[in-house]
């Protein structure tokens, strides 16, 4: 079905990567600054922010600490809202206009302006004692992008975020100007061309005008060049083009970099979750199965907090796996629980149009047109366009099987 752009959905998916653990303008904390993301991109979101802020401590005139703790603060609060999969940004439904978004937690908030705001004075003093080095430019666009995606995520305040996002674009462009060898300043700028690119051709002319690039197949390489350079972006920029290649349709080639996060981050228990979620997009229900019993069992055995909605999500995963694979009973408890529990309102759409289509299977037309129109105005409301189309669908013409 049809992908819809949202401005939206440009300003959370352009500077949602931008977290990465560069060198360095000053002293070198880098092994605190590389543990401390370890730890939050294996989901242990407190550990990250003790280690990060004990490296505050230890180089607090470093724009790379400060820049990183606000990072660890800002991927912890995405988890709190359940918003760090790619289905949310596939969806468009990580940042809303303001007043739809619950204020973060106050001393979170208060974190993250505090580090934020240090890391950007740091920056730009570098720049004014050293116009021309290119770390102190790319630590400006780190920080300031960092910016973009918290208050677009986070605060939901979109267009404010587009200011920040040109900023950040201008700082990693001047860094390739600079040092064209820089392949980690390419991640923020190919992901920048990238949501140029699939801009309808209003918006695509006004981002023109006020100094984005556009074309989608060169954005598409400058992530590929920053997945392949060895440094501390690397990480990110595979995150990235899971990203992309899910948007892009090329699942294959997202698999391979998930299999490399998965070794990566083996406490990461969501990267199970997203290769199953990619193998349902590819039309893979079997593969989407085993992939979920790796997930279950890692999930069944860790006892950390859980993502907003995770358990539910697991759930619909497997259920809408096991509706293509026709074990009805099964996918109707994994549809049910995942309905019926506490999770962004786009699972609970799909979960309903699941229930729906073995509703249908089953003869019970007027039921299945019950859980269609369910699905369809939560499906709205979560922003998820194919959902809500395949709703409209099936309350015209019966679900008969995959």
């Amino acid at each position: 079905m049809r992908q819809v752009y949202r401005p939206h959905f440009a300003t959370a998916l352009v500077t949602c990567w931008c977290i990465s653990t560069a060198t360095v303008v000053a002293a070198e904390p880098t092994a605190l600054v590389t543990e401390g993301f370890d730890l939050a991109y294996n989901l242990d979101h407190e550990a990250a922010i003790a280690k990060l802020t004990s490296a505050v401590e230890v180089y607090p005139d470093n724009p790379i600490v400060h820049r990183s703790l606000a990072a660890a603060v800002w991927l912890k609060l995405i988890f709190s809202r359940g918003t760090l999969l790619v289905d949310n940004y596939l969806t468009g439904s990580v940042s809303r206009p303001t007043g739809d978004l619950e204020p973060p937690p106050i001393e979170l908030d208060l974190l993250f302006e505090k580090h934020i705001e240090r890391a950007i004075t740091l920056s730009e003093t570098a720049i004014q004692l050293a116009p021309h080095d290119a770390n102190a430019h790319y630590e400006l666009g780190i920080a300031v992008g960092l910016v973009a995606s918290y208050r677009a995520s986070i605060r939901g305040q979109t267009f404010r975020a587009l200011r920040y996002a040109k900023r950040a674009y201008s700082a990693h462009q001047r860094v390739l100007e600079l040092n064209p060898n820089r392949d980690d300043a390419k991640l923020l700028v190919g992901i920048y061309r990238y949501v140029v690119s699939i801009m309808p051709r209003l918006f695509r002319m006004m981002a023109y005008l006020v100094g984005f690039d556009g074309g989608k197949e060169e954005a598409i390489a400058l992530v590929r060049d920053a997945a392949a350079y060895p440094s501390e972006t690397q990480a990110e920029a595979q995150f990235a083009l899971v990203l992309l290649l899910n948007r892009e349709r090329q699942y294959g080639q997202a698999q391979r970099f998930l299999k490399q996060l998965r070794r990566a981050y083996p406490r990461n228990r969501l990267v199970w979750l997203e290769t199953a979620s990619t193998w349902l997009r590819d039309d893979r229900p079997a593969m989407a199965d085993l992939s979920l019993v790796h997930g279950f069992s890692q999930l069944q055995g860790d006892d950390r907090t859980r993502m907003f909605g995770e358990d539910a999500t697991w759930h619909l995963a497997r259920g809408t796996a096991r509706v293509d694979l026709g074990l009805v009973d099964r996918a109707r408890a994994d549809l049910s629980r995942a309905a019926n529990g506490d999770a962004p309102l786009w699972v609970i759409g799909r979960a309903q149009l699941g229930l729906g289509k073995l509703a249908d299977l089953e003869g019970r037309r007027q039921r299945a047109r019950d859980y269609y129109q369910q699905s369809k105005g939560l499906c709205d409301n979560a922003r998820d366009r194919r959902c809500e189309q395949a709703a409209n669908y099936y309350l015209d013409y019966p679900f008969t099987g995959p």
